[in-house]
């Protein structure tokens, strides 16, 4: 293995092991416990579930992978600040959501070579990418894992 094929596959195993442990918490709390604010005044646990599915959707454009899946969830869970709009999906559909999304994520991710990795994402100009190549799309994967464990931190507040 290369060092560069290593460097993917630290950061596909933390990206894979931060999802397995949303899930883990996830699957431990109930609809109506998800309801509850992580804190008084912040947000519910259902807005994080469906705001981590909204960032994620984020990352099929990002990636040059295809458009958003459900970029319905956009204006409630990323535009919005929790309860701000009232109609939300259930919390059984966003799990559904989030389900899918993930397989569909794995299934794009296997397989591609490492130098896709190293390419530009679609945020970032030729222009800066010339000056930045850091600004590429494993970059994108691991500012998503490092935001998925955040917010699992805060669902744990739910526990």
């Amino acid at each position: 293995m290369t060092t560069t094929e290593t460097i993917i596959k630290m950061i596909f195993d933390r990206w894979n092991g931060a999802l397995k442990n949303w899930d883990n918490l996830l699957n431990s709390l109930s609809d109506e416990a998800l309801q509850n604010e992580i804190a008084p005044g912040k947000n519910r646990g259902v807005y994080l579930l469906g705001h981590l599915i909204a960032v994620h959707d984020d990352m099929m454009i990002l990636l040059g992978m295809g458009e958003k899946m459900y970029p319905e969830l956009n204006e409630p869970f990323i535009k919005s600040a929790d309860k701000v709009v009232t109609e939300i999906p259930s919390t059984a559909e966003l799990r559904l959501m989030w389900v899918n999304q993930c397989e569909i994520l794995k299934q794009k991710f296997n397989g591609l070579n490492a130098e896709y990795w190293f390419e530009k994402h679609t945020a970032v100009s030729a222009e800066d990418f010339a000056k930045e190549p850091h600004r590429n799309k494993l970059n994108i994967i691991l500012t998503r894992t490092t935001h998925l464990t955040y917010h699992t931190g805060q669902l744990a507040l739910l526990k």
